[in-house]
């Protein structure tokens, strides 16, 4: 078992199971530290990766798309990557249904994201982006996975990616992220005004 101290999740962050935990890679992270600088920087590698490819909207929905940006983006450091659990979580649902809900979701936005008006274009990206979130298919790593799952289909059709609140760090305890999980929660209720306007702030 890796014996990394990893202390407190952010407010609103999904906590791992040991069974997660033991999934932890590189033997050098001890600390919440150590593991937010390598998973910064799997991100980013990942990142530079598919900002090299040439995507369409038929090849990002797809549910083994899904899967295959989450291992690029946490590979490194987890084993579990690309994965969905196996796990009940504080949110999402049960994690019997997460392939069904996947597979349902990338079908139902084919239809969302048919249209060439850049507001209804950026409007479906929002409901994708809350609606992957809400299914959480992954042990943790799902905010950023879908956001950055977001921002690609925006630059599909050459969208401008969303700022999702200014660029501020979305996974520490700070206004951004209270501002961000609050419109997340509304969204829940139908209410996607908050999100609409956080997303471009």
């Amino acid at each position: 078992m890796h014996d990394a101290d990893l202390g407190e999740e952010p407010p609103g962050a999904t906590p791992l199971e040991d069974e997660e935990l033991e999934g932890l890679k590189p033997a050098w992270i001890a600390t919440r530290g150590d593991l937010n600088e390598a998973e910064f920087d799997n991100i980013l590698a990942a990142q530079q990766a598919w900002d090299r490819r040439r995507l369409n909207m038929a090849r990002l929905l797809d549910d083994k798309t899904i899967r295959d940006l989450h291992r690029d983006m946490f590979g490194e450091v987890w084993d579990w990557a690309g994965t969905y659990r196996r796990t009940e979580k504080n949110i999402g649902i049960d994690p019997i249904r997460i392939s069904v809900a996947v597979h349902d979701l990338v079908e139902d936005a084919k239809y969302w994201f048919d249209t060439d008006d850049p507001l209804a274009f950026d409007n479906a990206a929002v409901k994708f982006h809350h609606k992957l979130v809400s299914v959480h298919p992954f042990p943790n790593g799902n905010g950023r996975h879908a956001r950055e799952m977001t921002d690609l289909l925006l630059r599909a059709v050459s969208r401008p990616p969303f700022t999702w609140g200014g660029g501020a760090n979305l996974g520490s305890d700070n206004a951004v992220r209270n501002t961000y999980i609050r419109a997340l929660r509304e969204a829940d209720f139908g209410d996607y005004a908050t999100l609409n306007e956080f997303v471009r702030s």
